[in-house]
């Protein structure tokens, strides 16, 4: 694909990505809907187990993000072969990662939780989730292996397609195994758990089946056996586990966060856990031009057009502050009207607990709309050790803030969910700051 700087090309790029990143997002908001409707406890655990597993995904998607990052750069240069063969050394990656990741969640996931959670029937659910999830790792993984590929070289249509089968079926799923439906027993948030864990099994097969369909592959030679040397495993490692430190960091934060939160009371943690899930859903604008800005700035930097990337990073953050702004304000002006279908009961006494935080989220997503694109954009360069760096020192600054604000000063859930904006402010500012260095035109792998 011959990639311009154009608003039709970042859109027609970044919109078949946005609805893929946005999977994860919306097995969390189908899990939280389920289980709302299923108990408070289920649904206060979802809260806190969901923001483990979605650490424990990014760990697979921050390893995919880095080995796109480079088929993107050899498919710039035009170098089809080699650009299968980074595919295939991240699908083996991908793999050996996941039977890792697998043992750790099978048997030791207890003794992790225990570390964070003060309430005895709250680890039990999450343990619950965990041992039906666990299995799912390895479809999730792999998973963002292809879709990494695909993101690669600009051929993103069909990632739509194979969202919305993983979305339905887990949906489907949901209902019948949390509400023990169609002979089936109740199962809860362990039902939820295995709902998600056979969705993500039947997307994985069907965008297998249309690998072996899409004959726009072949140049790739994807079937062929590619001698994969250590050089190619260093420069994917070396490119890789900086994102996937900054995943960890950033949702590891979180993590940290809604343990505080759990540790101040119940109600506190449902209405945090409710603020996530509404965040995550309006955020799916952000991390699909994210994960476009990536596949752009490498594809641009291998073609040697190097000028192109902060025009291109400067519009691709007008169209998200945009398109954020245009799915935001309906849901934090009006949260009644829109939220009540999915987490009304007899009232909507949640929602209306929830409401006086809205303005403080629409800010957040407002600051990470900006920082997310640069911080995005200088990982598309390849130095992703130096976006770590920065991604480091607000985490720090995230975990402090946290700390202190909701175990010491507690001054309530507004200043407690402030530090998010502190957060994505700082990066945005040291990541313009570093992009205007050009000191990034050099680096090659």
């Amino acid at each position: 694909m011959n990639l311009r700087t154009s608003y039709r090309q970042i859109l027609s790029l970044s919109v078949p990505i946005m609805l893929g990143s946005a999977a994860q997002n919306i097995i969390v908001l189908s899990d939280n809907v389920f289980l709302y409707h299923y108990n408070s406890l289920d649904f206060a655990a979802a809260g806190l187990v969901g923001v483990f597993y979605l650490v424990i995904a990014s760990m697979g998607y921050g390893f995919s993000r880095g080995g796109q990052i480079i088929i993107a750069r050899r498919n710039g240069e035009y170098n089809y072969k080699g650009a299968g063969t980074d595919f295939q050394a991240l699908f083996l990656f991908e793999l050996l990662l996941s039977i890792i990741i697998f043992i750790f969640l099978q048997f030791f996931s207890r003794e992790f939780f225990t570390l964070f959670i003060k309430s005895p029937d709250i680890l039990e659910k999450c343990v619950e989730y965990i041992h039906y999830r666990s299995w799912g790792v390895f479809f999730s993984y792999i998973g963002v292996a292809l879709i990494a590929f695909y993101t690669g070289i600009a051929n993103t249509k069909f990632i739509i397609y194979d969202t919305v089968v993983l979305i339905v079926v887990n949906v489907l799923l949901n209902y019948v195994f949390v509400f023990g439906k169609f002979g089936f027993a109740e199962m809860g948030i362990a039902g939820s758990a295995l709902a998600s864990t056979v969705a993500e099994i039947v997307a994985f097969f069907v965008f297998i089946g249309y690998m072996a369909y899409d004959k726009s592959n072949r140049k790739y030679e994807l079937l062929s056996f590619h001698r994969l040397n250590i050089s190619t495993f260093k420069s994917m490692f070396g490119i890789s586990t900086p994102i996937v430190f900054q995943s960890i960091l950033g949702i590891g934060s979180w993590f940290l966060f809604f343990s505080f939160i759990e540790n101040v009371g119940g109600r506190e943690l449902e209405i945090s856990n409710l603020l996530r899930t509404v965040y995550l859903i309006l955020s799916i604008p952000c991390w699909g031009y994210s994960a476009g800005i990536n596949t752009l700035v490498s594809n641009f930097i291998g073609n040697k057009k190097r000028q192109a990337v902060l025009p291109m990073i400067y519009k691709t953050t007008k169209i998200n502050l945009l398109s954020t702004m245009l799915v935001s304000l309906p849901i934090i002006l009006f949260p009644e009207f829109f939220l009540y279908p999915l987490f009304g009961k007899e009232d909507m006494t949640l929602i209306l607990l929830a409401k006086p935080y809205m303005p403080m989220l629409l800010a957040i997503l407002m600051t990470f709309s900006v920082g997310g694109i640069f911080i995005n954009g200088l990982i598309g360069t390849g130095h992703t050790q130096t976006a770590l760096r920065i991604q480091t020192i607000f985490t720090v600054f995230y975990i402090l803030y946290s700390y202190f604000m909701i175990k010491h000063w507690y001054f309530g859930l507004n200043w407690a969910w402030a530090a998010e904006i502190f957060y994505w402010g700082g990066i945005t500012i040291m990541s313009f700051l570093y992009l205007k260095t050009k000191k990034w035109h050099f680096l090659k792998f």
